[in-house]
């Protein structure tokens, strides 16, 4: 038998061969590469947390192995505990971009139009963001009598916003959502918020793509410092990755942080200035809103699509440092529960 496997012995105990190993392999999920153990595990028994051994006997778990080891990890180990996770997504690769497919056949299975819908949809927000809120209600900013402003100044702020939203939620639910998964198959357990990000930017592409289309009819394309755009969102959705992976493995063992979640979204919206400008508060208010992370996004955004400005880049050192704190709580809340998470799904 393998170094680190579960056996039964003839007192009907558990067993572990390798217990470095075996802890080792716990800790990350999975084997070598983080992948799902479900295969090498029996099932557990939801009322004793216990499993069925050989003869009737219910047995507790030897957590011998599962114990987290007290030496905290140097640098090169944790730099090699990443690569090691990389490897493991990389190997994936098909498996990830088939689960995106696969996710983006099934919002329109059955409809007529398909995938028509991804067009349609998307357009007609835009649509009324930029028409009926700029001609018809008469919406402006402050200082601009442009009419489609302020459709373009919500169109930069809320579309990022709604990707942000996006893959956050679903990275809070995945593992729950996907639970029949991650006990039938064996995979990097790492792929599922992976796959919630680039679903997510697949939906942000096309809706994004169709607003710049729109912006060239009206002669409003910002050009070049559209690039500026890029490291933005990819900082912006690191932090959502980095706080979802954890949220959605707390929430296999507390059902109720997804709801949280949304509560906290609702307030975090009106937080942001995404509908306002950040002109028309008080002084004392803004210095409240500015303390928000994704009030310097948007602001970035907004400026970039509708003023012509560039980011003022020394602003988002914190960002960077947060977005490196989201990545390192996701994954040491990922390490320490993640061995444990089959048994509650």
């Amino acid at each position: 038998m393998g170094h680190g496997s579960i056996w039964i012995s003839n007192q009907g105990r558990p067993s572990v061969a390798g217990t470095a190993e075996a802890a080792r392999e716990s800790r990350d999920g999975g084997g070598s590469d983080g992948r799902c153990p479900a295969a090498k595990r029996p099932v557990p028994d939801r009322a004793s947390h216990g499993w069925e051994a050989p003869g009737g006997a219910k047995t507790r778990w030897h957590l011998e192995a599962r114990r987290p080891s007290s030496v905290s990890p140097s640098g090169s180990d944790l730099l090699a505990q990443w690569n090691l996770m990389l490897e493991g997504l990389w190997r994936y690769r098909s498996f990830i971009a088939s689960m995106v497919r696969r996710e983006f056949q099934e919002r329109y299975l059955g409809s007529a139009l398909g995938a028509v819908w991804s067009v349609l949809n998307p357009l007609a927000m835009i649509f009324i963001y930029t028409v009926i809120f700029g001609q018809v209600m008469r919406a402006r900013l402050p200082g601009v009598e442009d009419g489609t402003s302020y459709g373009i100044f919500l169109c930069a702020g809320l579309l990022p916003w709604n990707m942000f939203v996006e893959t956050l939620q679903r990275c809070t639910s995945i593992f729950v959502d996907q639970g029949n998964l991650l006990k039938k198959m064996t995979f990097p357990r790492a792929s599922l918020p992976v796959i919630v990000a680039v679903s997510s930017l697949v939906n942000f592409v096309i809706i994004f793509a169709l607003l710049l289309v729109v912006m060239l009819l009206l002669g409003r394309f910002p050009g070049n410092l559209l690039l500026a755009m890029i490291p933005l969102l990819v900082l912006q959705q690191t932090i959502a990755v980095g706080f979802g992976v954890a949220l959605g493995v707390l929430n296999v063992f507390f059902r109720d942080a997804g709801h949280m979640v949304g509560i906290l979204l609702q307030f975090w919206f009106w937080f942001t200035p995404i509908i306002y400008p950040l002109s028309i508060l008080g002084d004392r208010l803004q210095m409240l809103v500015r303390l928000n992370p994704m009030t310097a996004f948007v602001d970035a955004y907004q400026g970039i699509l509708l003023y012509d400005r560039g980011p003022a880049w020394f602003h988002f050192i914190p960002h960077l440092l947060f977005a490196v704190l989201a990545l390192a709580i996701g994954r040491a809340v990922f390490r320490r529960l993640a061995g444990d998470m089959t048994d509650f799904l």
